[in-house]
């Protein structure tokens, strides 16, 4: 009697400690990691051959290539649909018939129109900028930091404005479904002239979520600086600010700047936040050149510099693996030498002259922000 009831109270044991071990491997998180990859094929800026520096993607319909699609014959058989609409199925068949492991998005990345430091770095040039003026707040004339559009930079985002109302009446083209903006107030002012006033579907309002990590790259130029959440409220209190955004700029750096490596790593954080989420197809993104050079090298795309006002759309393939992400390495960032006065001479090779006769050589010309 008592060899039974101890048979039977251990097998008790065993199975409450049996369910338990279940149990907390069932709850227990699977490792797991996105990879993107640019499709190529769709846009002209996939191809190696377009020019990057006299590529106009207002008169090219966004840089969408005519041709046709292995779904059209099902879609659109009597050849009445648009680029756009006929564009918009493919990508819908392509997630449609992926496995539940691979989504595909479009992403529309601008870059802000030409902001006050775009003509400040045109006027003083690159070397002398980088050196001694990106440090200052401004001059006499006009202020950049957290830099406003230029009455240029407010044409060029609002040529932007012209293309999508004309896209949409031509050729019902499908607007994007969320909309993330940089905190810097050029990406905050482009934002809101690009999209206002368009004949938005009522799901799809221009609501835009301002996101700390789209800002350009984190260095001492204050133009690179953001305003502080108050500002940014009062300034476009349409807009939808992220959880945990700080009143303060806690990034912007006196003395060091980011590197490669790091900003990549920033834009496969941003990048791996929308794909997690956001469950639309279409999303837009205002930032700046530097960051849109980052999110497309971490997206596989070939490189394709942005002019100011110009916007990019990219077909992303997303693939969710199972484990671990591969190891990369990511350094530190940079000390960075400046002028204390206004240098002597800036030269074409990039190297600054400082009144105090140091050489600073600058290397190659900064990414225009």
């Amino acid at each position: 009697m008592v060899s039974k009831t101890f048979a039977i109270l251990f097998g008790a044991i065993f199975f409450l400690l049996f369910s338990a071990d279940a149990q907390q491997l069932k709850q227990k998180p699977i490792a797991e990691y996105i990879s993107y990859s640019s499709v190529p094929g769709y846009f002209l800026q996939d191809l190696n051959t377009t020019n990057t520096t006299t590529f106009d993607f207002v008169a090219t319909n966004f840089g969408l290539i005519n041709q046709t699609y292995p779904a059209d014959a099902q879609f659109d058989p009597t050849g009445q649909k648009s680029q756009w609409e006929r564009f918009a199925n493919q990508v819908f068949r392509l997630n449609l018939q992926s496995p539940s492991n691979v989504q595909y998005k479009v992403l529309f990345i601008g870059r802000h129109g030409e902001g006050y430091h775009n003509a400040a770095e045109t006027y003083f040039g690159t070397p002398a900028w980088n050196c001694y003026y990106a440090q200052l707040d401004g001059n006499a004339t006009v202020t950049w930091f957290d830099a406003h559009l230029t009455a240029n930079g407010i044409s060029q985002a609002q040529t932007v404005n012209s293309l999508w109302a004309r896209l949409i009446s031509t050729q019902n083209i499908t607007t994007p479904q969320s909309y993330y903006v940089s905190p810097l107030t050029r990406c905050l002012q482009t934002a809101n002239i690009s999209f206002s006033g368009l004949s938005l579907p009522a799901s799809y309002p221009f609501v835009p979520e301002v996101r700390e990590l789209l800002r350009e790259g984190i260095d001492i130029h204050t133009c690179d600086s953001r305003s502080n959440l108050t500002y940014i409220k009062a300034s476009f209190p349409g807009y939808s600010i992220e959880p945990g955004f700080t009143e303060f700029d806690l990034l912007f750096r006196q003395s060091t700047s980011e590197t490669t490596t790091a900003q990549n790593l920033r834009s496969k954080t941003i990048l791996d936040q929308l794909f997690s989420t956001d469950g639309n197809t279409v999303l837009s993104l205002t930032t700046h050149s530097g960051e849109g050079a980052s999110l497309l090298s971490v997206l596989g795309h070939i490189p394709f510099s942005l002019a100011t006002g110009a916007v990019i759309p990219v077909l992303v393939e997303a693939v969710t693996n199972s484990g671990s992400p591969p190891v990369t390495t990511v350094l530190p960032y940079t000390s960075q030498i400046v002028c204390n006065q206004p240098p002597v001479t800036s030269q074409a090779t990039g190297t600054c002259v400082c009144s105090s006769g140091s050489t600073i050589p600058t290397g190659e010309a900064r990414r225009l922000a």
